[in-house]
């Protein structure tokens, strides 16, 4: 063979490898961002790819909604799971990237503080006690249980909480301390909240946050705190039933993908995979601790994502206690 048709066949294969590669890349479907809604998504992941027999592949990763954020405003994500409204900022750095997107919401989760099984004094706490403990004024200075309240023991608090990308972190603070992001620094942070399971399972001082999912697969190590808004309500517990009567309060909250709307567009597959999300997270939501939206809500949802109503409804900044309902009724911002 000669060197012209050596160096054409070899770019013939050149170029059926990068059509065969670039196929083949058209039919993953890329997710990533919150470790709360990871479990939903991750259930829908499943039953979507079962169904499509293998010829769609859906990845999911964990990365905290703000490192979520920061892939999907580059483009490297066609969907980004976030346990929080998008930001002002990270608005800003998706518009500078030329993304647009869908924000849906997919379920409620219920905020649980957990403490140590052998801990008999902390079975219900005040909004204001966990703000004592939380806030940037408590670092350093709030190390004792006896400093949070006198009817608690003498006894190191050790706290664990998630990290700073986590849109747990960012919704905790803004519902317990009255700002996103205002925290003290001095408590072991981690976006794997396994990692917050293990270190409050293993000290009778510890006391830690996360999403509910995880509360539920480590019920038999940790203990839910009770939560009472103020001194004079009722201490209410985490579950799926007080979510659904609106009495967890401020500690529940809906949780959400944004969908890239090009990718929506574009792509058969990403439109298949959103569509079965909005038909079955509800179910799937259940079986993995979540608590589902009313029927309402989920139709209203396909309803924006077919009409692809673009922006956020929050205009980038966390809301406590707005309905799912109003929220989808809402005006979207880029």
């Amino acid at each position: 063979m000669s060197v012209q048709k050596t160096a054409l066949a070899a770019s013939l294969v050149a170029a059926t490898l990068q059509a065969s590669v670039a196929f083949g890349a058209e039919k993953i479907i890329r997710i990533d961002g919150s470790s709360t809604v990871f479990p939903v998504t991750e259930a829908v992941a499943e039953e979507f790819q079962k169904a499509k027999r293998g010829e769609i592949k859906v990845t999911v990763g964990i990365s905290g909604t703000g490192g979520g954020f920061k892939k999907f405003c580059r483009g490297e994500t066609d969907i980004s799971n976030a346990s929080r409204p998008i930001l002002e900022a990270e608005m800003k750095a998706c518009a500078e990237g030329g993304i647009k997107y869908i924000e849906l919401p997919v379920a409620f989760d219920a905020l649980t503080v957990v403490v140590n099984p052998k801990n008999d004094w902390a079975n219900e706490m005040t909004v204001a006690e966990l703000k004592k403990m939380w806030e940037p004024d408590a670092q350093g200075k709030i190390t004792n249980w006896n400093q949070v309240s006198p009817r608690f023991p003498d006894r190191p608090l050790k706290l664990a909480g998630p990290g700073a990308d986590s849109g747990t972190f960012d919704y905790f603070t803004e519902a317990v301390v009255g700002k996103a992001k205002s925290s003290r620094g001095d408590y072991l942070a981690s976006e794997d909240d396994n990692v917050l399971v293990q270190f409050v399972s293993a000290d009778v001082g510890a006391l830690g946050y996360f999403g509910m999912a995880y509360y539920l697969e480590n019920k038999n190590r940790l203990k839910a705190v009770k939560i009472k808004k103020d001194e004079a309500s009722p201490a209410i517990e985490p579950s799926v039933e007080t979510v659904n009567k609106g009495v967890y309060v401020p500690l529940s909250r809906p949780i959400f993908i944004y969908v890239n709307a090009d990718a929506a567009e574009k792509r058969p597959e990403v439109r298949e995979f959103v569509e079965f999300y909005l038909k079955n997270g509800g179910k799937l939501a259940k079986e993995v601790g979540y608590v589902d939206l009313p029927a309402t809500a989920y139709e209203l949802a396909m309803k924006n994502f077919k009409a692809r109503k673009l922006g956020t409804a929050f205009g980038g900044k966390p809301e406590v206690g707005v309905t799912v309902e109003e929220l989808l009724k809402r005006e979207g911002k880029l």
